[in-house]
C-alpha cells in the first residue's frame, strides 16, 4: 500500500486539479470542469478507500464541484448522485474536522442544483436549514455564507418573493464587500438587476446589470453570456424585441459553446419571444421546440411547459394575426396547457395560456365559451409583467364588443393606457419610453377601430380624436431631464466617433472597413445600453383635450391621419369642429410612397445626365399625383387653401408631402402628434444664431459664410473648428442653428443617426440631451428627417431627438438631397425667415421651386 508521501503527492496534485476546475466552473466553463475534476477523482480513487481527513474532504469537495457541473452540461440526475456520493463522507470526519460544515456545503450544492431545474420549495427548505449553520460564524464563513444568499435570492424570485430576494441579496453584497470576493459581487449584482426586473424597474434592471458586466469582464467573462441573456428579458418587458433579440443572438453562440443547457435553452424560450413580437412565428416555434427538447433532457419539467407555451404563443398568435377562423383544437390546447401550468405553479404563464384561449373563442364566436374562461384568470399582482396585464384588457375589451358594448370595451381600453403609462412614466430613456408602447399597440388598435366605426359627424369625429392622441407618439410627452454624467458612456461616444472617422477616411482612400465597421456597432451596443439608463426623462406631460387643440390652431386646420384595417382616414380639426375624412387605401399609398421616396434618393446628385433627371422626375411627378388623389384630394373641401399641420401615420412620416400637387406652396407642420404640436407651438425667440458648416460638403464653408450676410451676429462654427464638443456648445442656448454637413439615418438605433463633423459624427443621441436644445433648427443635409417608427406610432430619428429634447421647430430632409439643391433652398429659406416669416411659410416657398429635389418638412410647430 502507498505511504504518507503517496498520499501528499495525490492530495497535491488532486488540489490543483480542484482549484483549476473550480475556476472553470466560476466562469461557466464546465465542460472543462468536468474534465478536470474527474481527473482529480480518478487520482483520488487511485489511492482509496482511505479514512484520512484531509482524503475524504478532498473527494467530497471534488464530488460536490463535479455535480453541479455535470448537472450543467449533463444530466440533472447524475449531479445528484454525485452529491449522495458526497454526502457518505462527512460521517468518516472527526469532530475536530467540522463535518457538519462539509454536510452543510453538500445540502447547498443540491439546493442549487434542485433550483437550476425548478424545483424550488425542495431547495428553499435546503437553503433555510443550510444558511444558519453558516451564519453562525458569519465571517468566517463569508464565501460559503454570500454564495448561499445570493443562490437563496433566486429561488425567493423565482417563487415570485422579491422582498425577500432583497433582504438576501443586501446581505449578500454586504459580505462581499468587505471581504472582497469580487466575483461574488458581480453576481450578485446581476441579481440586483433580476430582483428589479422582477418588480418592473427596467432602468434599474439595467443599470445593475452593466455593474455587473463591468465586473464580469475583469474577472469572469463567461458569465457575460448569461448576462446579456438577463438583459434580453428585460429588454422583452420594455418591448424591444429587436434589441432583445440582438443581446440573445450574441449570447447563443457562447452558451453552447459552454455546453451551458438551461442557460441555451431558457435563452431559446426569450429568443422565441422576440421572434414573436417580429411577427416570425416559425422561427419563434423552432426555438420553442429546440428548448423544451433541452429541459426534458435535464428533467426541468416546469420550463419545459414555458417552452411549450412559447410555441402555441406563436401559433396562437399567427392564427389572430390571420383573417381565417381559427382552428378549435387551437383554443382547447392552450387550456389544456393553462391547466398543467397551473398545476406546476406558473400562475402568470397560465394566465397567458387561458387569454390566448380566450381570445380564439372570440375570434370564432365562442363568446359563452371565452367568458367562462376568463373567469378563471385571477387578478394581476405587483410582479405580473406588463405584456400581460394589457393582454388581460385586451380580452376584457374584445369580449365587451362580442357582447355589443362598445363602452364596456372603451373603458377597459381607457383603463388599460393608464395601467401602461404607469409602466411607461418609469421607463427612463427615450429607447425605453418608445419600446413601451408596442403592449398597448393590439389594445389601442381596438380602440380606434371602435370608434372610427360608430362615428357620426362633429362628435364622432372628436371621440376619434381624442383616441389618437391618446394612442400615439407618447415619447414626446416626457420632459428631459439633465443627463447622468457617466464616464464610460462619454468615452464610449468618443470612440465611436474616432471609429466612424477612420472609416470615413479608409472609405475615401479605397482601404477597406469591415473591421472598423464591426467594432462601431459593438461599440454602438455597449453605448445604447448604458444609454438605457442614464438618459432618465423626467414627468409626462398631460395629453391635449380636442378642444385644446382646436383652440390653440386658430387659422390653421390640423390633420391627424390614421390606418385602420385596409383604409386610411383622417381627422381634420378646423374652427374648433371636427370631421372624419376617408382616404385611400392604405396599402397602395405605403406602396406608392415608398417608390416617390426612391425616386427622390435617385434624383439627389447634383450632376445627373438630363435623360435620367427626366426619366426620374417623370416617375416621381406620377407617383406625387398618385398620393394626391389618395391623400389630398379627399381632404380640400375640409382643410380649404388653410396652412396645415399634419400628423402622420407610421410609413406616411417618409412622405415628402410638398411634392403632392395640391400641397405645393402651402405652409405645413409636420408633428408626431397634435399634443407635440401644441407643446412646441409657443412663441420662439430667433436669436442668438449659431452657423455649423461640417467636412466634406461642397461649399459647405461657403454657404455657412454667406448666410453671415443674412445674420450678421451669428456665430460660425465651420472649417477645422467644427468638432462634436464646439458645436454642441454653440448650439446650446441658441435661438437658430442652420448646420450644413453629411448626415445619415440609422433605422435600426434612431438615437444614433448622425451629423458627420470633423472629429467624426455628432450623434442625436447628444443633441436631445442639450440643456437648452436650440429653439430652431435647420439640417441642411440628408435624411436627417427621417424617422424610425415604433409600434404605437413612436416615431423617433435626428430631427424627432431634437424635438423630444425640446427643440420648437426642425427643418431637415426626408431623402437625400444635392449640395446644390440644398444650398439654394436654405438660401430662399434664411432669406425668408430673417425677415420673420413664420418656418413653415418660409419653407413653403422656399421648396415650391422644385420640391422634387427639395424635399425638406418642417417638423414640430412652424
Amino acid at each position: 500500500m502507498a505511504g504518507p508521501r503517496e498520499l501528499k503527492r495525490v492530495l497535491a496534485r488532486s488540489g490543483q486539479l480542484h482549484a483549476k476546475a473550480a475556476d472553470a466552473s466560476g466562469n461557466l466553463h464546465n465542460v472543462d470542469a468536468v474534465r478536470l475534476l474527474n481527473r482529480a477523482l480518478k487520482l483520488l480513487d487511485s489511492f482509496g478507500p482511505c479514512g484520512e481527513p484531509d482524503w475524504v474532504q478532498l473527494r467530497a469537495r471534488v464530488l460536490i464541484s463535479l455535480a453541479i457541473a455535470e448537472a450543467e452540461v449533463g444530466s440533472t440526475a447524475t449531479g445528484l448522485a454525485r452529491l449522495d456520493d458526497a454526502a457518505t463522507l462527512p460521517r468518516l470526519l472527526p469532530e475536530s474536522s467540522a463535518p457538519h460544515l462539509l454536510s452543510a456545503v453538500i445540502d447547498a450544492q443540491r439546493a442549487l442544483v434542485l433550483c437550476r431545474v425548478g424545483r424550488f420549495t425542495e431547495a428553499l427548505d435546503l437553503f433555510d436549514a443550510i444558511i444558519p449553520v453558516l451564519g453562525r460564524d458569519a465571517e468566517d464563513n463569508a464565501l460559503p455564507l454570500s454564495r448561499n444568499l445570493m443562490n437563496r435570492a433566486l429561488v425567493h424570485m423565482s417563487l415570485n418573493k422579491p422582498d425577500a430576494a432583497l433582504s438576501d441579496l443586501r446581505r449578500c453584497i454586504d459580505l462581499a464587500e468587505r471581504h472582497g470576493l469580487v466575483r461574488i459581487e458581480g453576481k450578485a449584482r446581476h441579481n440586483f438587476g433580476d430582483q428589479s426586473q422582477l418588480v418592473g424597474d427596467i432602468p434599474e434592471a439595467l443599470r445593475y446589470y452593466e455593474q455587473a458586466a463591468r465586473i464580469y469582464e475583469a474577472e469572469i467573462p463567461g458569465w457575460l453570456p448569461r448576462l446579456r441573456l438577463d438583459q434580453g428579458r428585460a429588454l422583452l418587458t420594455a418591448g424591444l424585441g429587436e434589441e432583445a433579440a440582438r443581446h440573445l443572438d450574441e449570447a447563443l453562440p457562447e452558451l453552447r459553446r459552454n455546453r451551458a443547457i438551461q442557460d441555451v435553452a431558457e435563452a431559446e424560450v426569450a429568443r422565441a419571444a422576440a421572434a414573436i413580437l417580429d411577427g416570425d412565428f416559425a422561427l419563434a416555434r423552432r426555438l420553442a421546440a429546440d428548448a423544451r427538447r433541452r429541459f426534458l433532457r435535464r428533467g426541468n419539467e416546469r420550463w419545459a411547459e414555458v417552452a411549450a407555451l412559447a410555441r402555441l404563443r406563436a401559433n396562437a398568435n399567427e392564427a389572430l394575426e390571420n383573417e381565417r377562423r381559427p382552428p378549435v383544437r387551437l383554443s382547447a390546447e392552450l387550456a389544456e396547457h393553462a391547466t398543467r401550468l397551473a398545476e406546476l405553479g406558473l400562475r402568470d404563464e397560465a394566465a397567458v395560456a387561458r387569454l390566448l384561449a380566450v381570445r380564439l373563442h372570440l375570434r370564432r364566436g365562442a363568446v359563452d365559451a371565452a367568458e367562462e374562461l376568463l373567469a378563471q384568470i385571477p387578478k394581476p399582482r405587483q410582479t405580473t409583467p406588463v405584456d400581460h396585464v394589457m393582454l388581460l384588457r385586451l380580452c376584457r375589451a374584445e369580449l365587451a364588443v362580442a357582447r355589443g358594448s362598445s363602452r364596456a370595451a372603451l373603458a377597459q381600453a381607457r383603463a388599460g393606457f393608464v395601467e401602461l403609462s404607469r409602466v411607461r412614466d418609469r421607463m427612463g430613456g427615450l429607447d425605453l419610453v418608445c419600446g413601451t408602447a408596442v403592449h398597448g399597440q393590439a389594445l389601442g388598435r381596438l380602440a380606434v377601430g371602435l370608434v372610427l366605426g360608430r362615428a357620426r359627424g362633429n362628435a364622432g369625429a372628436r371621440r376619434v380624436f381624442a383616441w389618437q392622441e391618446r394612442t400615439r407618439a407618447q415619447v414626446y410627452r416626457y420632459e428631459p431631464l439633465p443627463e447622468i454624467a457617466d464616464p464610460v458612456l462619454a468615452r464610449l461616444i468618443t470612440q465611436m466617433r474616432h471609429v466612424q472617422r477612420i472609416a470615413q477616411q479608409n472609405r475615401l482612400d479605397g482601404k477597406p472597413v469591415g473591421g472598423l465597421e464591426q467594432r462601431y456597432v459593438r461599440l454602438q451596443r455597449e453605448a445604447s445600453r448604458l444609454g438605457w439608463y442614464t438618459s432618465q426623462w423626467g414627468k409626462p406631460r398631460p395629453v391635449c383635450t380636442p378642444e385644446q387643440v382646436a383652440a390653440d390652431l386658430g387659422e390653421r386646420a390640423l390633420v391627424s391621419i390614421t390606418g385602420h384595417g385596409d383604409r386610411l382616414s383622417a381627422v381634420v380639426v378646423r374652427d374648433g369642429r371636427f370631421r372624419l375624412v376617408g382616404l385611400g387605401a392604405l396599402a397602395e399609398t405605403v406602396e406608392i410612397t415608398k417608390q416617390l421616396h426612391a425616386d427622390l434618393n435617385v434624383l439627389a446628385p447634383d450632376h445627373l445626365p438630363a435623360p435620367l433627371v427626366e426619366a426620374v422626375t417623370h416617375s416621381a411627378q406620377k407617383r406625387a399625383r398618385l398620393l394626391d388623389r389618395l391623400l389630398a384630394e379627399p381632404l380640400a373641401d375640409a382643410i380649404g387653401d388653410r396652412e396645415l399641420v399634419i400628423v402622420p401615420f407610421g410609413p406616411l412620416y417618409a412622405l415628402p408631402w410638398a411634392a403632392l400637387p395640391s400641397l405645393r406652396g402651402r405652409p405645413l407642420s409636420i408633428a408626431p402628434s397634435a399634443t407635440a404640436w401644441r407643446t412646441a407651438a409657443v412663441h420662439a425667440e430667433p436669436e442668438p444664431v449659431v452657423l455649423v458648416g461640417g467636412p466634406g460638403v461642397p461649399g459647405a464653408i461657403g454657404e455657412v459664410r454667406e448666410l453671415r450676410s443674412v445674420y450678421p451676429g451669428a456665430t460660425l462654427v465651420d472649417g477645422p473648428n467644427a468638432t462634436s464638443q464646439a458645436v454642441l456648445a454653440a448650439l446650446d442656448g441658441s435661438g437658430l442653428a442652420h448646420l450644413v454637413a453629411h448626415g445619415a439615418h440609422e433605422p435600426a438605433n434612431a438615437l444614433f443617426s448622425r451629423l458627420d463633423l470633423v472629429d467624426g459624427p455628432l450623434f442625436a443621441h447628444e443633441t436631445a440631451r442639450l440643456r437648452h436644445p436650440p429653439e430652431r433648427v435647420v439640417l441642411a443635409a440628408c435624411e436627417l428627417a427621417m424617422s424610425h417608427i415604433r409600434p404605437g406610432e413612436e416615431a423617433l430619428g435626428f430631427a424627432g431627438a431634437l424635438l423630444a429634447g425640446g427643440s420648437r421647430t426642425v427643418v431637415g430632409a426626408v431623402a437625400r438631397v444635392g449640395d446644390t439643391a440644398a444650398a439654394e433652398a436654405m438660401t430662399d429659406l434664411h432669406r425668408l425667415l430673417a425677415k420673420g416669416t413664420s418656418p413653415a411659410l418660409a419653407l413653403a416657398e422656399a421648396t415650391a421651386a422644385d420640391p422634387l429635389r427639395r424635399p425638406f418638412l418642417c417638423l414640430g410647430a412652424g
